[in-house]
């Protein structure tokens, strides 16, 4: 009976660490959708982005083809008049993530001549005061059911969690 309950207990403690790790790390939003990162199909980043609300935290993930395509964060300057010249940072793996840190503006374009131009530019605004009610472009991870394999949930955007999941999935393992 101690065993049973000890393992009841470890799985309360990792549900209660999936929901903090969840407030902590924020949603991921994946830029375009299933689009992604393109010059293909006129995605409007404009109202794609006007239907999020970004919080500190939340994660932006660029997918597009690196052969095509980069990621250069950019002043405001830079965003309006599509000039990639010097750009705060440069993105080239064609699977980037960005994590929000900062209430501001944050201006993404990709610097292929003729890309911004056509449209292929993104204002990520997290504001000083926001909602929490919003929905996330990824769904959250759904609550898992009590395994000894719980692996699949280590996150390449979230080490720390990852890391911690996977030491309570051990011990769950070692205790049930």
């Amino acid at each position: 009976m101690a065993m049973a309950s000890s393992s009841l207990y470890l799985f309360v403690v990792l549900i209660v660490m999936v929901i903090k790790m969840k407030i902590v790390y924020g949603d991921i939003y994946k830029v375009g959708d299933t689009a992604g990162w393109t010059t293909i199909g006129n995605i409007d980043y404009k109202q794609w982005a006007k239907t999020k609300t970004f919080r500190l935290g939340d994660i932006i993930v660029f997918e597009y083809n690196p052969e095509f395509h980069n990621v250069m964060q950019v002043t405001h300057a830079q965003f309006r008049s599509c000039n990639a010249s010097s750009p705060i940072a440069t993105h080239t793996t064609g699977n980037d993530s960005i994590t929000i840190t900062t209430r501001r503006h944050h201006f993404f374009l990709c610097g292929v001549p003729g890309h911004c131009q056509a449209g292929q530019k993104l204002d990520i605004n997290v504001r000083q005061h926001h909602s929490r009610s919003h929905s996330p472009a990824v769904p959250p991870a759904a609550v898992p059911t009590v395994s000894p394999n719980l692996a699949n949930f280590i996150t390449p955007t979230c080490p720390i969690f990852g890391s911690l999941v996977l030491r309570f999935s051990i011990l769950f393992y070692f205790f049930s």
